[in-house]
């Protein structure tokens, strides 16, 4: 079924084909400080990339996403909430269409400009596809992208890209690069069980949404709105506000590792 961010096929509209995304373990959620509990128990996490994993970079109509090759353990994420390595498939971001939202995540009613996501499998599963269908397949490190005056140099690689994948359905080669150059100081994080924010919505992920956003300037986040959400021939939409609102905790218990 088609979906998008719009009225007629967008978050309020997802449930009626893809039941799950009316279930009570979806993403994305707020993290108030005042429900969060701090776990010791909680170990730092650990991620392992190699540059030589990445592939290609591409605009599907939804979101710009960089895609890398995890056909064996090359580029891993361990630790923090995580039993055993999960391996990196994809990277991809969430904005608005203007500075002041775009993030998923709310932190303590602070909706930032963008999100950054970078998706792992379980490779205990035989394929991606089957840890999807498994509480514990996937796990998401997100980082919030925050506008100030000192941008990350590093984010330029994935800018410089954009040109070439303009509209939906456009790839390009992107070799050489080590996304663990995006995260910021801190590692402190907090985790909860979540869902995917994107249709089906499947409830297999555990979140470790990283608590220090990374700093990105008002020019980069304008790259990302330089997107179309269409094909080449068809008229130039700007592919802009592809986030979730924020969906119900319910019973769920945020952990802090901080």
């Amino acid at each position: 079924y088609p979906w998008g961010y719009d009225s007629d096929n967008g978050p309020d509209q997802w449930h009626k084909n893809y039941p799950i995304a009316k279930g009570h373990r979806q993403s994305p959620i707020e993290i108030n400080n005042k429900e969060v509990h701090y776990d010791r128990s909680l170990l730092p996490w650990f991620a392992s990339y190699d540059p030589g994993a990445a592939r290609t970079i591409l605009n599907n109509g939804k979101t710009c996403r960089v895609v890398f090759d995890d056909s064996f353990d090359r580029s891993v994420l361990r630790g923090g909430p995580l039993a055993g390595v999960y391996r990196l498939r994809q990277l991809h971001f969430h904005w608005g269409s203007s500075d002041d939202h775009g993030s998923e995540h709310v932190v303590n009613g602070v909706r930032y400009a963008g999100e950054l996501h970078l998706l792992h499998w379980n490779p205990k599963y035989s394929n991606y596809l089957d840890a999807v269908r498994r509480t514990d397949g996937i796990a998401v490190l997100a980082i919030f992208l925050q506008v100030g005056k000192t941008p990350k140099p590093e984010m330029k690689r994935i800018l410089e890209e954009i040109s070439a994948i303009k509209t939906k359905g456009k790839e390009a080669p992107f070799p050489n690069f080590d996304p663990s150059i995006l995260f910021p100081k801190s590692h402190d994080y907090w985790t909860y069980h979540g869902s995917f924010t994107t249709p089906p919505c499947e409830e297999c992920i555990t979140w470790i949404v990283l608590r220090e956003p990374i700093i990105v300037s008002s020019d980069q986040m304008a790259k990302l709105r330089s997107l179309s959400k269409n094909a080449e021939n068809e008229p130039d939409l700007p592919l802009v506000d592809n986030w979730r609102p924020t969906q119900p905790r319910h019973f769920r218990m945020v952990s802090a590792s901080f």
